[in-house]
């Protein structure tokens, strides 16, 4: 049984470097104080990060969603989002790195007088922490996929908390990855309150109906940043995509199934809830095509857009 952040363990991470605000730390003296947001309360919002050939995959957007998530919860931050790139990649130039990295980019409110939810108790200003590490996903998770087990824990109203904000708080995500876990799946999907099927607790989830490309509204869950270019993809090859309301009874009689995040990429789902998704032959000719196409979008970006972020 394995999700789909199962990954290969690699020694070099032993000796990392880790930033936190500007400073680099050997990963066993890298600390925070206990006093940070970010540990008290989940304060925070982060992004993961994909690195290959020397280039932070679809940084600008990553930065987009860190920034709003920001704004949102009224930080006030003292740098911007060149002073984060750049301390990116001297942190990657630090390590050595440049290839098979995945990268934890969190920003906390910062460290309080006291501990306590006010605001107004926080007197430094937002605390940056930046890990890499040399991490790729298993290759029989990628090739054979995974299982998702539909829980009880439901994504919920954007008055409560808002799904499409990357927070530290990620309880309703774990809730639901232990109802699974604790059923004997690799993952869990989840239905909106209204009963759709949303997303699952650290990925976003997609199926094939009718020659279709379907995934959720996106109401209720994060904006995903993997989810919109497989979706862009998925358009540029002129296939039949939406996004729409749609029931576990379309997911069971789905033919492929899939689920996409920035550290794996787009993984097929073989079974939900015991029921074996298409025909159980594994050959998934859409995901194929969609797997395809998004590395030609990966490569791209790094011949082109991600070039302009090594010369910074």
């Amino acid at each position: 049984m394995q999700g789909t952040h199962e990954y290969i363990g690699d020694v070099r991470n032993n000796d990392i470097l880790i930033d936190i605000n500007g400073e680099h730390f050997h990963r066993d003296q890298a600390k925070v104080s206990v006093f940070d947001s970010g540990f008290i309360l989940g304060d925070g919002v982060w992004e993961g990060l994909r690195v290959e050939n020397n280039t932070v995959l679809f940084l600008e957007r990553h930065l987009q969603r860190l920034f709003e998530g920001m704004k949102t919860l009224d930080f006030l931050p003292d740098f911007n989002r060149d002073d984060i790139s750049r301390r990116i990649y001297a942190l990657l130039a630090a390590n050595n790195m440049s290839e098979g990295v995945h990268i934890r980019l969190m920003v906390s409110r910062g460290v309080k007088a006291t501990p306590y939810q006010d605001p107004r108790m926080t007197i430094t200003p937002p605390t940056v922490v930046i890990i890499p590490e040399y991490k790729e996903a298993l290759p029989e998770t990628v090739e054979k996929g995974v299982r998702l087990y539909t829980v009880s824990v439901r994504r919920g109203y954007s008055d409560v908390q808002d799904p499409a904000l990357n927070t530290h708080s990620k309880l309703n995500c774990i809730a639901a990855c232990i109802q699974a876990e604790k059923a004997g799946y690799d993952e869990a999907l989840m239905l909106d309150p209204h009963g759709f099927v949303a997303t699952c607790n650290s990925t976003h989830f997609f199926i094939v109906r009718h020659g279709e490309v379907w995934t959720s509204t996106g109401d209720y869950c994060l904006d995903g940043i993997t989810r919109a270019k497989v979706l862009a993809v998925a358009r540029g090859m002129g296939l039949g995509v939406r996004e729409k309301n749609f029931t576990l009874t379309d997911v069971y009689n789905a033919e492929e199934a899939f689920v996409t995040g920035t550290f794996a990429g787009l993984v097929p789902v073989t079974e939900v809830d015991g029921r074996i998704i298409g025909e159980g032959d594994g050959e998934r000719p859409m995901i194929r095509r969609l797997q395809s196409g998004f590395r030609d979008m990966v490569t791209a970006y790094i011949d082109g857009a991600g070039k302009e972020h090594q010369r910074a």
